[in-house]
């Protein structure tokens, strides 16, 4: 077992909104609480750098945490779950255990990638992932720019590339614009969620956004230089420097499959008071559904009470929580995938970047474990976070175990760790 061993009644993993939310409500009622994040700073992906702004909606949060009295384990990766109630994780200095008694897991998600020929070019992004770059001051001025794949982030990165003074050629959504416009109506019933859709429309007003239409290829030598577009029935190309494309969120559940976790559909199952199927494990955010930052705050506090014991408290949230899920379900409903997604790839698109493995060569597999095991398909670095989910979507192969390390990690982590080997 790593050196030191710290132990603490309630662990949280992750700091975006639903941990942080989690952990300040725990604390507020008593435990030893800690606050465990991959990230050196609070607030995870969503808020990430928005400490340094006075006026963010997060600040509230990042100071109702730091005078929460909580621990923060920052840098903090979690590889391994060697004993019971006991989770190791790599930081900068070296291993550490942490002993829980009840444990929240707020690891949130990840985009959606889905193959298509040329999406590996240089010069493709996630949607999300440009907007961590251009945050970082990731020059983009003056450079042509498209935006395709599915849900409201294509907006926002949007209207981030035209701030920073990119030449956004259009934002093409999968959805159709039914189906978009019904889900706009349906913002009705959360005023603060139709103000910022109505300013966002404003801010990037002379941008054509197209509803029903997806890409069907990249093109370029050395790096991206246009993509093609299709609505079902026309099809044409746009010239383009940056290509930000993503088909939506898809939950990052590889921690509480380990653990045991059961899952319902593609999210984690929780009951009401956000417990999941192992006894002492609590689950909030975007592990069970994604809802964005305000159904996690409310999913995150009701774990946080219920770990610590009050669930008084959790359950004074339970209708608040019930409307962001319906939220949440229209979420789900308006930017569901459409079908002739399924047919982007062909045999000869990459499947698995890592490993260089196309679709063709896993097609004849009659599930993720043999694909693996013959093809070397999701044994790169990413562990199959990108081709996985891929997967499932094009060929309907659910992940069939986890096995740590989780991520990539020092042989000296694994070996101060103890690393048993796990045969779920």
């Amino acid at each position: 077992m790593a050196d030191p061993v710290l132990n603490f009644e309630v662990v949280v993993v992750g700091a975006g909104p639903a941990g942080l939310a989690a952990a300040c409500a725990a604390a507020s009622r008593g435990p030893r609480v800690a606050l465990l994040d991959e990230t050196p700073w609070l607030g995870g992906q969503i808020w990430r750098g928005q400490q340094a702004r006075p006026a963010s909606a997060a600040k509230k949060w990042f100071e109702r945490f730091q005078k929460s009295g909580a621990t923060l384990i920052a840098g903090a990766t979690v590889i391994d779950f060697p004993a019971d109630h006991v989770l190791l994780a790599e930081t900068s200095t070296g291993a550490v255990a942490v002993r829980w008694e009840r444990l929240i897991l707020c690891t949130g998600a990840r985009e959606l990638f889905l193959p298509f020929p040329g999406w590996t070019l240089p010069g493709i992004v996630g949607p999300g992932g440009l907007q961590t770059l251009m945050k970082n001051g990731w020059p983009v001025t003056g450079q042509r720019a498209l935006v395709a794949g599915s849900g409201p982030l294509l907006l926002v990165v949007a209207d981030t590339l035209k701030r920073k003074g990119a030449q956004v050629g259009i934002i093409a959504e999968q959805a159709s614009r039914n189906k978009v416009i019904g889900f706009g109506l349906r913002l009705s019933a959360h005023p603060a969620k139709l103000l910022q859709a109505l300013i966002l429309r404003l801010r990037i007003f002379g941008i054509p956004c197209q509803c029903g239409v997806w890409p069907v290829r990249a093109e370029g030598a050395d790096k991206i230089r246009s993509v093609t577009l299709t609505n079902g029935t026309r099809t044409w190309t746009e010239p383009c420097d940056i290509f930000a494309c993503g088909f939506g969120l898809v939950p990052n559940v590889e921690l509480p499959l380990g653990l045991g976790c059961k899952l319902k559909g593609d999210y984690v199952q929780v009951d009401e008071h956000q417990s999941t199927t192992v006894p002492g494990v609590f689950c909030a955010g975007e592990l069970t559904g994604i809802g964005g930052a305000d159904c996690a705050l409310v999913e995150g506090q009701i774990a946080g009470y219920a770990a610590a014991g009050a669930k008084t408290n959790a359950e004074t949230l339970f209708s608040r929580r019930a409307g962001w899920h319906k939220f949440r379900e229209a979420l789900a409903q308006t930017f569901a995938l459409r079908p002739e997604l399924k047919s982007l790839a062909k045999d000869d698109t990459l499947l698995c970047r890592c490993e260089d493995v196309p679709l063709g060569r896993v097609k004849p597999f009659s599930g993720w474990r043999e694909a693996k095991l013959q093809s070397r398909c999701g044994m790169g670095a990413c562990q199959g976070r990108v081709c996985g989910a891929a997967c499932k979507f094009l060929l309907g192969w659910g992940m069939e175990s986890v096995r740590p390390p989780l991520l990539p990690a020092r042989v000296q982590t694994l070996i101060a760790g103890g690393m048993k080997s796990h045969g779920k």
